[in-house]
C-alpha cells in the first residue's frame, strides 16, 4: 500500500533551513541508546496480574531485530501498514520498532476499541499484519478480530500477544529461526506512524506523521522540561494515543534513559510505580492528577520523586494544581496538542504559577500562531478567534482525504480550535470553532459556560452544545452527568450560573441528566454525538 505524504518543497526546504527538521530517522535514537547504554534498562512493564518485566535495551534491541525479521518474512515490505492495538505492553515498543527497521508505518490501535471502530480502521488503513492481546481486562481481541476477518481482505496475518498456536507472538514474531530482515535504512520523510484521530466530530482520520515531524516535536519538548538520562519517564495514558506514544514511548529512547508503563490506570498502583522507580515525569489527562491527589497511598512531599506533571486535554482547575504544588511538590504544567501536531504549546517550568491554571502554554521552539476572525485578518493580544499553527511538526497529510488536509501552501494549519493569546504568548483553548452556540445572532463562550457548570457540587461531568431553535437560531442545551445520591435541573443550573456572575444570555435553556457521557477511546466527549440527540430533544419539543 502506498503512503502518499504531502510535503510541500518550500516547507521542506524551510523545515531544514531553519534547523528543526535534522533528518534524522527515529530508528537511529533508538540504535545510539543501544549502542551507549546497551545494560540500561529500558522498559519496566508493569502489567496488571504479571510479574513486573524488565527489558535492557540490550535485549530490546534483540527482540525488535526478531519482530523485524518476522515480519520480513511474512511479506511486509517498505511502505506496507502493520496495525497493533495493545496495551502498554513491551511489545508495542519492541513491534514499534521492528517496523521501522523494515520500513513499514506503525498503526497503533487503542485496546477499547471494538467492533465498530475496528471494522472502519482496519479497512481503512489496509494492514498486512494486526496483532492484538488474545485477552485483555478480560475481553479476548482476538476472536473480535477473527470474526471480522471475512471483511478484511487486505489482512494477511492476525497474531496474539499471549495467544497460543501458530498464531502467537511468541511463535511468529520472535521466532528465531528466521533469517535478519535486510534493514531498509527509512528516510525521514517517509511516513512511520498512521494514528486515529479522536472523532469528536465525525469519524475519524489517518493522521499520517514521518521522522522529521515527530523528532521536530520531541526534542523541543525535552528541550523545554529539560529532561536528560536521569528521568524516569512514567506512562499511564495509553502508548496507542500520541500522549503515549511520543511523550512516554519516544522520549526514554531520545533522552536514554528508563520507560516504566502500566497497562491499567489505577491511582493507588500508579503511587507504588511512582515511588519504586523513582518516576520523575508523568503526562496524562487533567483526571490522572485528580486521581493522584485523592489517593490514599499519595507520599509525604520529601518522598515524591515525581518533578512534573504534564496536563493536556482539559483546562487545570487552580486548587488541584496548587494542591499538588504545595502538598506533593509536584510541578503541573499545562500542554495543547493534537494527533496532527503534537504538543504544540506547554507551560515553561519556570512560568510564573497563574499561567498553569489560566493558560494552555506557550509555543514549543520552531511553532508559531496565530488567532484569526472569520475573514482570516489576525486579531490582536485578548481576542478570541480561529487558531492557525505553522509547526515544523505539523503532520503531512490524512491517509486517502488529502482534500481535508487543512492545511495553506505556506504551512498554516487549521486547528479547528477557538483561542486567544495574552500578551506574554501565553495560549488559552476557548472552545471548538464547531463548538460555537450562535444565540440570537451572540457568541456563547461554550468553555466558560462548561467551567462555571463544573464548579457546582453535583457534578462530575457537563458539555454543553447547541440547540436548534426556531427563533434565536440556537440556544444552549447541557448535558450532565451528577454525583450518586444528587439532583440537577435547569433551576438549580441557572441559580449556580446567576450566583457565578454569568450572563443571562448565556445561559443554557435545556439540561439533560445522563448516565454517561458518549467518549472517544481517549476520553474525550463526542460532542457530535450530543448534538445530535439536542436535534432530537428540539424536533419533539417542536411537535409536542
Amino acid at each position: 500500500m502506498e503512503l502518499d505524504p504531502t510535503i510541500s518543497e518550500a516547507r521542506a526546504r524551510e523545515m531544514r533551513q531553519e534547523g528543526h527538521w535534522r533528518d534524522i530517522p527515529l530508528l537511529r535514537y533508538f540504535d545510539q541508546t543501544v549502542a551507549a547504554k546497551p545494560d540500561l534498562t529500558a522498559i519496566i512493564d508493569c502489567r496488571e496480574g504479571a510479574p513486573t518485566h524488565k527489558l535492557s535495551y540490550r535485549e530490546l534491541d534483540r527482540l525488535s531485530r526478531r519482530v523485524a525479521a518476522n515480519l520480513w518474512a511474512m511479506g511486509v515490505r517498505r511502505g506496507d501498514v502493520v496495525a497493533f492495538q495493545l496495551p502498554n505492553w513491551w511489545e508495542f515498543v519492541a513491534l514499534h520498532m521492528g517496523c521501522l527497521r523494515i520500513g513499514a508505518a506503525s498503526n497503533p490501535l487503542m485496546p477499547i476499541f471494538r467492533e465498530r471502530e475496528l471494522s472502519f480502521m482496519l479497512d481503512y488503513a489496509k494492514p498486512k499484519v494486526v496483532v492484538v492481546p488474545k485477552l485483555f481486562r478480560k475481553f479476548d481481541h482476538e476472536a473480535m478480530v477473527k470474526a471480522l476477518a471475512s471483511s478484511l481482505p487486505a489482512m494477511q496475518r492476525l497474531i496474539a500477544v499471549g495467544g497460543s498456536g501458530p498464531d502467537s507472538f511468541e511463535a511468529t514474531l520472535l521466532a528465531e529461526d528466521t533469517p535478519e530482515a535486510p534493514d531498509q535504512n527509512m528516510g525521514p520523510d517517509e511516513v512511520v506512524q498512521l494514528l486515529y484521530t479522536s472523532g469528536t466530530t465525525g469519524m475519524p482520520k489517518a493522521v499520517m506523521h514521518t521522522s522529521n515531524t515527530l523528532v521536530a516535536n520531541v526534542l523541543p519538548f525535552i528541550e523545554r522540561l529539560s529532561l536528560d538520562e536521569r528521568d524516569v519517564i512514567y506512562m499511564g495514558s495509553p502508548l496507542a494515543h500520541q500522549t503515549g506514544f511520543l511523550y512516554g514511548m519516544w522520549l526514554p529512547i531520545v533522552t536514554q534513559s528508563t520507560l516504566v508503563l502500566t497497562d491499567v490506570w489505577e491511582k493507588d498502583r500508579a503511587w507504588s510505580v511512582i515511588t519504586d522507580y523513582k518516576v520523575t515525569y508523568n503526562m496524562g489527562a487533567t483526571p490522572f492528577l485528580a486521581d493522584l491527589m485523592q489517593s490514599t497511598k499519595a507520599p509525604p512531599a520529601e518522598s515524591v520523586p515525581l518533578r512534573y506533571f504534564v496536563c493536556g486535554g482539559a483546562p487545570i482547575p487552580r486548587a488541584l494544581a496548587e494542591q499538588a504544588a504545595q502538598r506533593l511538590g509536584i510541578k503541573v504544567l499545562s500542554v495543547y496538542g493534537m494527533s496532527e501536531n503534537g504538543a504544540v504549546t506547554v507551560t515553561p517550568p519556570d512560568a510564573p504559577p497563574e499561567k498553569v491554571f489560566s493558560a494552555d502554554g506557550s509555543p514549543l521552539p520552531g511553532v508559531r500562531l496565530r488567532i484569526v476572525n472569520d475573514e482570516g485578518t489576525e486579531l490582536p493580544a485578548g481576542e478570541e478567534g480561529r487558531l492557525l499553527i505553522r509547526s515544523p511538526s505539523n503532520f503531512v497529510g490524512y491517509l486517502r482525504k488529502p482534500e481535508a488536509y487543512g492545511t495553506s501552501s505556506d504551512g498554516w494549519f487549521e486547528s479547528g480550535d477557538l483561542a486567544r493569546i495574552d500578551a506574554d504568548g501565553f495560549i488559552r483553548i476557548t472552545g471548538r470553532s464547531k463548538d460555537i452556540i450562535i444565540r440570537g445572532g451572540e457568541n456563547v463562550p461554550v468553555v466558560e459556560v462548561e467551567n462555571l457548570i463544573y464548579r457546582h457540587p453535583a457534578i462530575v461531568d457537563a458539555a454543553l452544545v447547541g440547540m436548534p431553535h426556531d427563533r434565536l437560531g440556537e440556544t444552549g442545551c447541557c448535558f450532565v452527568t451528577v454525583k450518586p445520591g444528587e439532583n440537577f435541573d435547569l433551576d438549580i443550573l441557572r441559580a449556580h450560573l446567576q450566583q457565578g456572575g454569568m450572563t443571562r444570555s448565556y445561559w443554557p435553556e435545556k439540561v439533560v441528566v445522563v448516565e454517561a457521557m458518549p467518549r472517544t477511546a481517549s476520553g474525550k466527549i463526542q460532542k457530535f454525538q450530543l448534538r445530535e440527540t439536542a436535534k432530537q430533544i428540539a424536533a419533539e419539543g417542536s411537535r409536542s
